[in-house]
């Protein structure tokens, strides 16, 4: 019976596997990460710089020099094929990823198949697989390789170096060093410090021009990386672009609390390594590199799906209940599924970071909780609590945040359009011509219509000759955005801006004396849901 389920479990893999496969070579901009790589080692291969190329869709390569030797190959055969080739290789490092978690899930060999099986169908149905998938990432298989290094299951004189391999080709990794330090494993350490500078060096020797222009340059210029105040970036520092911190305070902000999660995720580590939980201690290590990387995409987000199967596996019902509710925020995206129910914006904006908020609290408590460590007090001495005392302050934190007015500041892709903006094509706008707007406007202050587009929403319309200012309130007690009247047409006035959600926003409009006329919210709103049904 144990194997029928095997089988079964095993075939809905490779379903949901071949069907994620064929969407993705469907769809127009099918893995254009992996585009840009062939189209980077193309150029290099051409005597072209590594990193003056930029694709179609504006993106660099972004990895460091090693990374380009790495993937030197790829460019051995056509983008078709290698596209073919990509998509199984991922689907063979989440088979990997599952087997090695299985191990930690289990150490009943009986239960192992099973468990694999299902630890694998669930991570190729969560959304970072799916990105990298639709991407062709190389998240997947850093990931593997820290994985498997930081539980140690590679033999003893190897130990480390996976990680300082990965680490050359993406370095959020390095965080493992922090980890085998703490650990006792000095000798793994010093094998990943060294393996990562000798692919370095071996970049440099190869690639002397592109190691200098990444090591002075491309490693700090993070805006080729994309807007990091956008939703995707769910790490620590996405989520306090979003909140709107100023920027001189965001470097120590962020600092701060980047330091704090990362001991707190170290040192309950260390104790799960005693414990002779080494599968567990790598997850939460790999976590942290998650929370504390200026960036982290839904294709770097592998780790927090570990953690919930972990989680979930583990036998008391608060951590089950904290691991199926952050595998639901790593499979679908909240703050769109639960938006219509968000009634105030602080919630919004819980939702719409759950999982930069789900990773941080993973680091802070461990795979324990703030419920389980309230039970655990009770039985275990006093240098316990504070385990306890971090989850509480963190709960507390959260619980704070989600009553709070949503900042301005956290309506990162806000954008409101100037005149040059009008003949754009690309641009929203409900009129286009003199006659047409005349026939759009009424008698009221502001007339407006919206679209929904998958990140943003557009508001554009025309202004009476009464409204000489027009403010947009991302939520109530933000600070106001000013949105330009443009004389695109005589007789008329447009406007047109984009806002993240909409669903608290509010549309004011002011006269000539400065007094508000006109206040729209409820019908925003009421615009949305019709443009969203």
């Amino acid at each position: 019976m144990r194997d029928r389920r095997v089988a079964l479990v095993w075939a809905a893999f490779v379903v949901v596997a071949l069907v994620s496969c064929v969407l993705v070579l469907r769809r127009d901009d099918r893995l254009s990460d992996l585009h840009i790589y062939y189209g980077a080692l193309s150029d290099l291969h051409a005597g072209r710089p590594l990193y003056g190329f930029v694709a179609a869709n504006g993106g660099p390569f972004t990895y460091p020099p090693f990374a380009a030797l790495v993937l030197g190959p790829i460019t051995a055969v056509s983008e078709g094929v290698l596209q073919g080739i990509w998509l199984v290789a991922t689907c063979a490092a989440v088979v990997a990823v599952a087997g090695a978690v299985g191990v930690a899930l289990t150490t009943r060999q009986s239960r192992r198949p099973l468990v694999v099986a299902v630890a694998a169908t669930v991570l190729m149905l969560s959304a970072p697989v799916q990105s990298n998938l639709r991407f062709g990432q190389v998240s997947i298989f850093i990931v593997l390789m820290a994985l498997l290094d930081g539980m140690g299951v590679v033999p003893p004189r190897l130990r480390g170096m996976l990680v300082g391999v990965a680490a050359a080709i993406k370095l959020t990794p390095l965080l493992f060093v922090v980890y085998f330090l703490a650990t006792g494993r000095y000798r793994d350490a010093g094998r990943a410090v060294a393996t990562f500078l000798a692919c370095a060096v071996l970049a440099a020797v190869v690639l002397p021009a592109e190691s200098w222009t990444y090591w002075t340059e491309a490693v700090r210029q993070t805006s080729r990386i994309g807007n990091l105040a956008s939703l995707g970036n769910q790490s620590l520092h996405g989520m306090l672009l979003r909140v709107g911190v100023d920027e001189a305070t965001l470097p120590l902000l962020w600092a701060g609390l980047v330091a704090l999660v990362c001991a707190a995720a170290l040192l309950r580590a260390r104790q799960l390594t005693v414990e002779g939980r080494a599968g567990h201690a790598a997850v939460l290590v790999g976590c942290a590199t998650v929370a504390a990387s200026p960036v982290s995409w839904t294709h770097h987000q592998v780790w927090p799906v570990l953690a919930a199967m972990l989680l979930i596996g583990a036998s008391g019902v608060a951590q089950r209940a904290a691991g199926v509710a952050l595998l639901a925020a790593m499979v679908v995206s909240l703050g769109a599924v639960l938006s219509p129910v968000s009634t105030r914006p602080g919630v919004q904006f819980l939702f719409e970071n759950a999982r930069a908020v789900g990773v941080c609290l993973l680091c802070l408590v461990g795979f324990g909780g703030v419920a389980v460590a309230a039970t655990r007090t009770v039985r275990r001495p006093a240098g316990g609590r504070g385990w306890l005392r971090v989850g509480v302050t963190a709960t507390v934190a959260v619980a704070f945040f989600a009553v709070q007015p949503l900042p301005a500041g956290a309506d990162p892709t806000f954008k409101a359009y100037a005149l040059d903006d009008v003949v754009n094509p690309r641009y929203f706008f409900v009129c286009r011509g003199p006659a047409e707007c005349a026939a759009y406007g009424t008698d009221a202050p502001v007339t407006f219509s919206t679209r929904a587009e998958k990140t943003k929403v557009r508001v554009n319309g025309v202004v009476s000759p009464q409204v000489t200012r027009l403010e947009y309130f991302s939520a109530p007690g933000g600070a106001p955005r000013a949105i330009p009247l443009l004389d695109a047409y005589p007789g008329s006035r447009t406007f047109s801006f984009r806002s993240a959600n909409m669903a608290q926003g509010r549309l004011v409009a002011y006269a000539s004396d400065g007094q508000p006329i006109a206040s729209y919210d409820e019908e925003l709103a009421a615009a949305l849901r019709a443009t969203t049904r």
